[in-house]
């Protein structure tokens, strides 16, 4: 018999020490209901967990962003109703212009209204803005798509060439009056003029060219033109189509004009706004807005005149231009319609995925309860277990004080 040593209580001691590590384990994962606290608990678990938990949180932000973008996209439609409301009007000023039983005083008087509502359009676009992002005034633009325009021209008098009221378009932008002529704007990039033809209504070419003028004679009533264009040229460059002996129709007599952009629809996604609806680099969507100043919808021309509905002939082309604008205003309301239908479609799937990859990291990071108490009540049972042995322990060295009787 020993008693330097009391191995007896040196094994118990070390049954106890590990005994009580794990009943403190068992501890914090109950209070902290986690089963990982440390790495040291799942090294290959806390890896997987964090990585989820990044995807998680990326997730849920994307959703917040989403989110974000349809409040930014209402707030540019519901300012896009009013400018509908406007044109609407403005509309219905150019049809009263139009009839005959009005006066020169009362056509002046109907010109006032026209120009304030002009001046209240500009006012719209250039004011209307989320978290002081301007949303209607060009710099959103982003993405461009390619349309078709028309405009007639009819003679109900003696039309001369200064009559003539260009139409604006989003793909043949900032027409404008130039000595009878109306002058095309082409949107897009490069440094050289794109092929166009003009056609009459019946395929017929009349004329085609890569340079800026071209002439075509309109002796013929009726007559339909179709200037297409094939690709991109510059947005500051225009094309002029001089429109020839339009003095020489008579009354009653007609053109149109259909205005086709041969173009795919660009994207500069440097001024595209930018919403990231994923967690991941590269998830993003891209939403551009229109410019909706009066210059853009055709109501302003380029040396800053406000659309005319002073006379008859005036006025009955500004019921031209004002369903161009009208479409065009409907065209972007559309497009945001369908961007927020897209991001609330977005905003399920990110939260679908998001309560997924959750319930996944939960079975990674997650105690179970239940489990963690048998584990607890255990570690308990044995703790209180070891601690009486130790206590037996240590009695045992005092059977040598028999032999010393």
């Amino acid at each position: 018999m020993r008693i330097n040593n009391n191995i007896q209580a040196l094994n118990t001691y070390n049954r106890l020490t590990i005994n009580n590590d794990a009943l403190a384990k068992s501890l914090e994962k109950l209070s902290s209901g986690m089963r990982i606290n440390r790495a040291g608990d799942d090294a290959a678990g806390l890896a997987i967990s964090e990585k989820m938990r990044s995807q998680i949180r990326g997730l849920n932000q994307a959703q917040r962003n989403a989110q974000d973008a349809i409040s930014l996209i209402q707030t540019a439609e519901g300012a896009l109703n009013e400018v509908h409301s406007i044109l609407q009007r403005m509309r219905e000023l150019a049809v009263q212009a139009a009839n005959d039983t009005n006066t020169d005083a009362d056509r002046n008087a109907i010109q006032n209204e026209v120009d304030q509502l002009v001046s209240e359009i500009d006012r719209i676009a250039n004011t209307t803005e989320f978290n002081t992002k301007k949303l209607l005034d060009g710099t959103v633009i982003g993405i461009k798509p390619a349309v078709n325009g028309t405009y007639g021209i009819n003679n109900n008098s003696s039309l001369t060439s200064d009559d003539i009221q260009v139409v604006s378009e989003a793909a043949i932008q900032n027409g404008s009056k130039v000595n009878g002529a109306i002058t095309i704007v082409r949107i897009g990039t490069g440094t050289t003029y794109g092929n166009f033809e003009i056609r009459d209504s019946f395929g017929n070419k009349i004329a085609n060219g890569t340079g800026s003028t071209v002439g075509v004679n309109l002796s013929v009533s009726g007559i339909t033109l179709i200037v297409e264009f094939e690709d991109t040229v510059l947005a500051t460059s225009a094309v002029t189509l001089k429109l020839q002996n339009i003095d020489n129709m008579k009354v009653g007599e007609s053109i149109t004009l259909t205005l086709t952009a041969y173009q795919d629809a660009q994207t500069d996604t440097s001024k595209a706004i930018t919403t990231q609806i994923g967690a991941n680099t590269g998830q993003t969507m891209q939403i551009g807005i229109d410019s909706m100043k009066g210059i853009d919808l055709g109501v302003i021309d380029n040396n800053g005149n406000t659309i005319k509905v002073n006379t008859k002939y005036a006025a009955s082309a500004a019921i031209a231009v004002l369903d161009n604008a009208i479409s065009k205003v409907s065209e972007q309301r559309s497009r945001l319609g369908a961007y927020q239908n897209r991001l609330e479609h977005t905003i399920n799937n990110l939260g679908t995925a998001s309560e997924n990859l959750t319930a996944s990291e939960s079975r990674i990071r997650d105690v179970d309860m239940a489990k963690e108490m048998m584990n607890y009540t255990k570690n308990n049972i044995l703790m209180q277990a070891a601690t009486a042995m130790l206590a037996q322990a240590n009695q045992l060295p005092q059977a040598v004080l028999q032999l010393l009787r």
